[in-house]
Formats: structure tokens, C-alpha cells, sequence
């Protein structure tokens, strides 16, 4: 993974702002603000991987600071987003196997994971590695003018 990553990255993201509710961001990104959003998760300490067809960027997850302050420096918020074409075909569960072994070894204690409901996939991919439901906020966050679930699982290495 290198800075010179960060235009496919965008790319990757920019189909979920635009097209999806799994994130409330609801302008495109640009490469410059995918830069510094790899930095701040680097300069933390924290894992940020993609995965790679040939040269194309196909996918990638990251861990981020679950909260500033001290107290949480054990616990990550886990990440992961997948090209369109590479959606239902293993890759995020790539991903996220090596995300978590790294976690884990590195001494982190809890991932969580944030899911804009519904999303069975993503619902289903956290619960296969272990993650469990422990929070569901009703009209949490808005994204097309409507009213969005919010849900989180947590796993506790």
C-alpha cells in the first residue's frame, strides 16, 4: 500500500458516497483527502491494506481510532470496501482476515464495526469472523433524504 494508491481508493469509495447508504458522506471524495485519511490511520499505528488484481486496486480495509481519548487506545473501528466487480467473490473476507490477524497481534482488544442497516452482506461478513450485535440506533444518520438505521458488532480479540 502506497500514497500513489490513494485515486483507485477514491474510486472505490466514491461508488458507495454516491450510489449507497453504507456511508453518510454525500459529496465525492478526492485523492488528496484519501491521502490524508491514510496518514492520520498510519500515523496512529494502525493497518491500512488494499488488495490487488494485476496492478488495479480491487479493494481495501483499514482499522481507525475508535475514540480520541486514552481509554479507547485499545479499541479500532474496522473498515472495508470492495470495487463493484469484485463484490460476492472473497475479497473482503481477505481483507478482513489479514485486517484482524494484524489488529491482533498489534494487542488491540475490540474491533467494531459500524453498519448502515439494512446491509445483510455486511451483516454477514462480521458475523463471520466473529463479530457480534451490540448496538442499534433508529434513524441515526440521513442519506438521500432518508431517515438511516445505524448498527454496531464488536469483536473482542
Amino acid at each position: 500500500m502506497t500514497l500513489g494508491d490513494a485515486a483507485a481508493i477514491a474510486r472505490i469509495y466514491n461508488y458507495y458516497v454516491t450510489d449507497t447508504i453504507v456511508t453518510f458522506e454525500e459529496e465525492p471524495v478526492g485523492e488528496h483527502e484519501i491521502v490524508d485519511r491514510i496518514v492520520e490511520v498510519q500515523s496512529a499505528g494502525l493497518p491500512w491494506l488494499v488488495a490487488e488484481q494485476g496492478q488495479d486496486i480491487v479493494g481495501y480495509a483499514y482499522a481507525s481510532k475508535w475514540k480520541g481519548r486514552i481509554g479507547y487506545r485499545f479499541a479500532v473501528e474496522v473498515t472495508v470496501y470492495l470495487d463493484q466487480g469484485f463484490v460476492k467473490r472473497g475479497v473482503g473476507s481477505l481483507l478482513y482476515a489479514e485486517l484482524l490477524k494484524q489488529l491482533k497481534a498489534a494487542g488491540v482488544r475490540t474491533a467494531i464495526g459500524g453498519i448502515a442497516l439494512p446491509n445483510d452482506a455486511s451483516v454477514r461478513v462480521h458475523e463471520k469472523f466473529g463479530f457480534e450485535k451490540v448496538a442499534h440506533f433508529k434513524d441515526n444518520g440521513i442519506k438521500f433524504d432518508r431517515w438511516i438505521d445505524v448498527g454496531y458488532w464488536q469483536l473482542i480479540f
